[in-house]
């Protein structure tokens, strides 16, 4: 057993790195937040190869002296924080002091700073944790830091990064969010030399937004400005009906400073729920307000989580901002009233999980049910979900495909709430889910075509405009020939600005650019990341199928039976490409025990 030893700060710091410097957005991270908190009101930050050759960020804030730079590369050195207490009305971004010599231990590291009424600056120059030089230098006032070479003293750490594409994903996705947070500060984005976006200082976080997200974003969105009890919210929320496949618009921030809460997203998902179709999420960009000694930030390594002293006031007070904006338009109830009409009830609609065998349900659909009574029997409504002692659990009943021979003695009854199929058939009755079914149709159909050959496709006459911001352009630049291989023909018109000429002959020109935006936040995912072609077009039809889908309010016997011989021509009929159920079965048998004959 070695003996116990002290470690040098070399190797101290190395391990901090591990915790603060996880990847190069970190790292733009830890440096714009220094550059704001130094007064900067224009920051400069470029980079290349995804952040492992180069990373510089340069400001014109404050500025240091020599002494401060020195110190400023030692442990727990900070100007922000001298007490613990301190910690509770904490007014800047960073307060650690573990920042600059966590990066300056595993990079090539340059900073050059000036402070204003000095006649020199100081260049100070260290290598994976040694101090090489320390001399003058001539630059304005402010500061520029450089590390280059992210990673060269600890080669392991190098090989956990992803490829310079995504981790340049990843520093754009952060400038973004700062450039959000303070949209007075003016903000330019450099990679390899080219500009990712600038923005000028802005007069509002609308004009930020555009500059960003694209003028086409941000005339959609909604101003907010609520206070309550101590809590203020303000920003941009969604207009009703405006939803993405992903949270990536969905960015919230915390006293100024851009954080993941679980708290916050789990409101403003909520609020969404009756303005929003299911597994859609809202664009907001809300800044949320309070006393600092009422948020912790400190429970992140990366300050990327902050914990409220009171999460449940913050949920409510966010909910109701939010769904007070949204009446004001029109466009939502009250969430009590509306929760209890939008949610399934605990009964014959209720769906498995997928793969599990299904159960019947403890009471029969209104559409079969005798007709009502004022008060209903006690079997038929359990109180707290319990279930009546006479009705003994059936047992589970799967719907198996049928021959087309035997759907002839089927008979369409009629449609519950617009969604589900009601069938009688010789064994009991067959519910039918007209989306899931819809969907797992079209992408068989669509991924047979895709392995066919060239896809159909017809030309718009009037081509459909599509802004995006950076990311997403990239994005679409790297990937047109697939695009192109699957009925799309989008050309650039500008900087961030496209056109949509082509779709597929199966899609309706009106959800072009939604498919397109979702499309492209699949590919942020990573979901076609380094698959094969084959892969890629059933991950395409997986996305595409649910767009194709159609549902007419009304609906015939005839077509409902074709719809269940398409269904039924399937591979896998009983589940949607998502894998949830399509059908459910009840046979004879399960009604005789629910009445107890």
């Amino acid at each position: 057993m070695p003996k116990i030893r002290i470690l040098s700060d070399r190797v101290a710091n190395q391990i901090a790195a591990g915790e603060v410097i996880e990847r190069p957005a970190a790292v733009i991270k830890e440096l714009i937040e220094n550059a704001l908190d130094a007064g900067a009101t224009r920051i400069e930050v470029e980079f290349s190869h995804g952040g492992r050759s180069l990373m510089k960020v340069e400001d014109n804030g404050h500025g240091m002296t020599r002494d401060d730079a020195l110190l400023s590369l030692e442990r727990h050195a900070t100007s922000k924080i001298a007490e613990a207490d301190d910690l509770n009305r904490l007014a800047t971004f960073g307060f650690r002091g573990e920042a600059l010599p966590s990066i300056a231990s595993v990079s090539r590291f340059t900073m050059q700073t000036r402070e204003e009424g000095a006649d020199l600056g100081t260049e100070v120059f260290v290598n994976g944790g040694k101090l090489m030089h320390v001399r003058d230098c001539g630059r304005p006032v402010g500061t520029r830091i450089e590390a280059a070479q992210l990673f060269h003293p600890v080669p392991a750490r190098r090989k956990f990064l992803k490829s310079d594409q995504t981790e340049a994903a990843h520093i754009i996705q952060c400038v973004r969010l700062y450039a959000l947070a303070c949209s007075r500060v003016a903000f330019t984005l450099l990679e390899e030399g080219r500009v990712v976006f600038r923005s000028p200082q802005c007069s509002s976080l609308s004009d930020r937004v555009g500059e960003i997200f694209g003028r086409q974003i941000a005339s959609e969105l909604m101003q907010i400005q609520s206070s309550d009890a101590g809590l203020e919210l303000s920003g941009l929320i969604g207009i009703p009906g405006l939803g993405r496949a992903t949270r990536h618009e969905m960015i919230t921030f915390v006293n100024g400073r851009p954080v993941d809460s679980r708290t916050l997203n789990y409101a403003l998902i909520e609020s969404y729920h009756d303005s929003l179709p299911k597994g859609r999420y809202p664009v907001a960009f809300v800044f949320l307000g309070l006393d600092p000694a009422a948020v912790d930030v400190n429970v992140h390594p990366a300050k990327r989580e902050v914990r409220f002293r009171s999460e449940p006031q913050v949920r409510g007070f966010v909910i109701r901002s939010i769904l007070h904006r949204l009446r004001e338009l029109g466009a939502a109830s009250a969430p009590s009233i509306q929760s209890a009409q939008a949610q399934p009830q605990a009964g014959p609609f209720s769906a498995p999980a997928p793969g599990a065998a299904f159960v019947p349900p403890p009471a029969l659909p209104a559409a079969l049910a005798a007709p009502p009574r004022p008060q209903p029997p006690p079997a038929l409504a359990p109180a707290s979900g319990s279930r009546p002692p006479a009705a003994a659990p059936a047992a589970p009943v799967a719907a198996h495909p049928q021959p087309a021979s035997q759907l002839n003695a089927w008979r369409f009854i009629g449609l519950a709430h617009g969604a589900y199929a009601l069938f009688e058939t010789p064994a009991g009755v067959v519910i039918l889910d007209r989306s899931a079914a819809q969907e797992r149709i079209w992408f068989e159909r669509l991924k047979e075509q895709y392995g066919a050959g060239p896809v159909p496709c017809q030309r718009l006459l009037l081509a459909i405009p599509l802004e995006l911001d950076p990311i997403s352009s990239a994005l679409l630049l790297d990937r047109a020939s697939f695009l192109q291989d699957h009925g799309f023909e989008v050309a650039q018109f500008g900087r961030n600005f496209f056109r949509i000429e082509s779709i597929p002959d199966w899609m309706e020109p009106s959800v072009a650019e939604s498919f397109c935006r979702d499309l492209l936040s699949a590919f942020r995912d990573g979901r076609f990341l380094g698959r094969a072609a084959g892969v890629a077009g059933e991950e395409f039809a997986r996305i595409a199928a649910s767009r194709a889908v159609r549902l007419p309010a009304h609906a015939s016997e005839p077509e409902m039976l074709s719809l269940m011989r398409d269904l039924f021509a399937t591979s896998m009929p009983l589940t949607s490409p998502a894998g949830r159920p399509t059908l459910v079965e009840w046979s004879l048998g399960d009604f005789a025990r629910r009445f107890e004959k």
